[in-house]
């Protein structure tokens, strides 16, 4: 007698002695030994053996099961590729304003050239709202000039100020440090010098004295 028909005999036994008992002590006897247990006393263990598939041909593709489940493909990550600005990446560095302008320099000379290509345009142009279009253009370019003449200007005053400061330390002098209320007259100063020497001091004030006309009239417009 083999091992495996002595096994099949024990559990027919067992299944025999386990029929003649009532359904209330089996309850209890499962409860006891576990659902495990009591699973493989009743109906044995089940065993399941993976079919081998095999190809007829070697050529032909393998055949799968279709009991096989399909494994789960983990989700890939999409790569999204980021953009960096370098005015505000601090992976660039620091901007340095005069390194800038040093660098691009030639840009002026570019706007001169365009400027004055636009004037020339302006005196051959007929058609009023071209006109227009081409005035706005030629004024708007001629106060980013203006704007920047300020901005140098300013900081032309602000470095002689610092130049001057950094002499009386050496000479071992107290160095003056002077409030924005005087760095802003001293500058408006050095503004009119200049264009007194280039004549231009009487067309500025007039222009000034224009400007803060509109002004007065706007906020007497504005409280009637």
């Amino acid at each position: 007698m083999t091992l495996s028909f002595g096994i099949r005999l024990f559990q027919t036994s067992i299944r025999e002695e386990l029929s003649q008992m009532s359904f209330e002590e089996l309850q209890k006897l499962k409860e006891k030994l576990g659902a495990k247990v009591y699973n493989e006393a009743m109906f044995g263990k089940n065993k399941i053996k993976d079919k081998a598939f095999k190809r007829r041909n070697k050529n032909r593709p393998r055949e799968m099961s279709s009991k096989v489940p399909i494994p789960i493909v983990p989700k890939q990550s999409v790569f999204k590729e980021k953009f960096r600005d370098p005015r505000f990446d601090s992976l660039c560095g620091k901007f340095n304003e005069k390194a800038f302008k040093s660098a691009y320099r030639f840009v002026n000379d570019i706007r001169e050239k365009e400027k004055n290509q636009l004037k020339k345009m302006l005196h051959k142009e007929t058609d009023p709202d071209e006109q227009e279009n081409m005035k706005y253009l030629l004024k708007r370019m001629e106060n980013q000039e203006r704007e920047e003449k300020m901005k140098e200007e300013k900081e032309l005053v602000l470095r002689e100020e610092r130049e001057t400061r950094i002499k009386m330390l050496k000479q071992g002098k107290l160095p003056k440090f002077k409030s924005k209320a005087e760095q802003k007259l001293n500058i408006l100063v050095d503004r009119y010098e200049k264009l007194k020497k280039s004549g231009k001091l009487q067309k500025h004030i007039e222009k000034q004295r224009i400007k803060n006309k509109r002004k007065d009239q706007k906020k007497l417009r504005e409280m009637m």
